[in-house]
């Protein structure tokens, strides 16, 4: 463990921005795969900041473990489930509803509106994963670059987990600051809609038309094989005819494929509204049914089982042999390795810039300036999140920092301590920038490079994030007027 105990907070500031800085010249000038340039920042900012010579590959490791551990089986099991949904045709399937319901020039609007209803009880990064094989069929149906269909999908994600329960930081936040869950859900609603209509969607289209990024062939196309052939190895592999091959079978029913995108949404819904519900004392969280359940909802069991289903509903079921469905995993999991390598690489970073003490220095000194409790929580959540990368962590943080301050102050209502909450998830999500691992995820399935993940992802969580405060600040002002 990093002693900063008598690092100036000047210090340790100015090896946050030369880290930070020497990364992307590493990364965008010199060009050094990103994986390489992460681990060398990563051991120079800890060696800077006090970790010693002995602790400090205990210390990378960590930091990288504890980031793959968390997303290196969603990765994959959502790698193997785009995969059977792209070649089974159901992405088509799907691709054709979506357009039938709201029409072609709507499409943006379409993936944007399905992923603001599929990011409310799902992380971001299962949903994402999940919907990529969606917007990548869209994208290839209606031209253009990628963008202008995956930015108005991410807009909604990240004003869905930044803002609204059963999302981890605002939960966490509620419960440390003494607010109604109730409240924080509707309030988080009153602040979350416009905020992904605008900053989300609108702005998400205006970005996408400005960087041209081509379609992925990551997850593969119908009937693709991971190097663009056609697989003939049967149905589940996306079919095809000739000699001593099986006919093409039809695609997947749309009521097949909706069974398959909700089963993941309901398992982890009930895992999170159980935890709610055990919080609040609605229920016995230690009860044997309710322990089972919120094991079959955490968010790898969820897509494990949906995986199976969907091997059974997209590969047996529909004629495919198992040595057929092993080539289709296979495939399927083999591009996404740098993916799970840069991710767990930026939360290796990450967990370093966490451990130096970078951002609590900073958000005591935030802390003892006397600011607006309502300013302060953005601030603080807003310095946690560019120092350390997890928008839970800095949501979660900032409410711990300022929750005896609250306490103290009293007088609030149920409404003015939603919109405190609300403020810490608003600074939570900016900035998503090189110490994130959810930066490197985005960058590594849409296949962009780093300077144009900073001026697309990077500015979108911004704009989320600014919007959202400045909501907050409004219904605050007029609460305060009101009443």
């Amino acid at each position: 463990m990093a002693d900063t105990a008598n690092l100036p907070t000047a210090w340790l500031l100015a090896v946050a921005v030369l880290s930070i800085a020497t990364l992307l010249f590493l990364i965008i000038k010199v060009r050094l795969h990103a994986v390489l340039a992460l681990i060398l920042v990563s051991a120079a900012t800890a060696l800077a900041t006090g970790t010693p010579p002995g602790k400090l590959v205990p210390l990378l490791l960590d930091g990288l473990g504890s980031t793959l551990g968390e997303v290196v089986l969603l990765i994959g099991f959502g790698a193997i489930l785009g995969r059977l949904i792209e070649v089974s045709g159901g992405a088509q399937v799907l691709c054709d509803g979506l357009t039938r319901l709201f029409g072609e020039r709507r499409a943006p609007l379409a993936l944007s509106v399905a992923s603001l209803l599929f990011g409310f009880p799902i992380f971001l990064d299962a949903a994402f994963v999940v919907m990529l094989p969606i917007i990548f069929s869209v994208a290839r149906r209606m031209g253009g670059s990628v963008l202008l269909y995956a930015l108005p999908a991410t807009g909604a994600f990240l004003a869905m987990h930044a803002l609204l329960p059963p999302h981890p930081g605002p939960v966490a936040a509620t419960q440390l600051v003494g607010a109604d869950m109730g409240v924080v859900v509707l309030t988080g609603l009153l602040v979350a809609l416009p905020t992904w209509y605008v900053s989300g969607y609108l702005l998400g289209r205006w970005l996408g038309a400005r960087n041209d990024v081509p379609i992925p062939a990551i997850l593969g196309g119908p009937g693709a094989g991971s190097d663009g052939s056609a697989e003939r190895s049967g149905p589940a592999d996306g079919g095809g005819s000739g000699p001593g091959q099986q006919e093409p079978v039809a695609p997947p029913r749309m009521p097949v494929l909706l069974f398959l995108l909700l089963l993941p949404v309901v398992l982890i819904f009930v895992n999170t509204g159980l935890e709610t519900l055990g919080a609040a004392g609605a229920v016995d969280k230690k009860a044997l049914w309710v322990q089972s359940l919120q094991a079959l909802g955490q968010t790898p069991a969820a897509l494990l089982i949906t995986v199976l289903a969907a091997l059974y509903l997209l590969g047996w079921r529909r004629r495919g042999d198992g040595a057929s469905l092993e080539r289709l995993i296979d495939r399927a999991l083999a591009p996404v390795c740098t993916i799970i390598l840069l991710t767990g690489a930026g939360g290796m970073f990450g967990a370093v810039m966490a451990e130096s003490g970078i951002g609590d220095a900073l958000a005591d000194g935030l802390d003892a300036m006397g600011l607006p409790l309502i300013v302060a929580a953005f601030l603080i959540a807003v310095v946690m999140r560019v120092a350390q990368g997890s928008a839970t962590v800095a949501t979660t943080t900032a409410a711990g920092l300022l929750a005896p301050a609250v306490q103290a102050a009293g007088g609030h209502s149920q409404f003015e301590l939603a919109l405190i909450v609300l403020a810490m998830c608003a600074g939570g999500i900016v900035l998503s920038h090189v110490n994130d691992s959810g930066f490197w995820l985005v960058r590594g399935f849409l296949e962009m490079d780093t300077k144009t993940t900073l001026r697309t992802w990077t500015v979108q969580a911004t704009a989320v994030g600014l919007m959202a405060f400045a909501l907050v600040c409004a219904l605050y002002g007029l609460s305060v007027l009101v009443f």
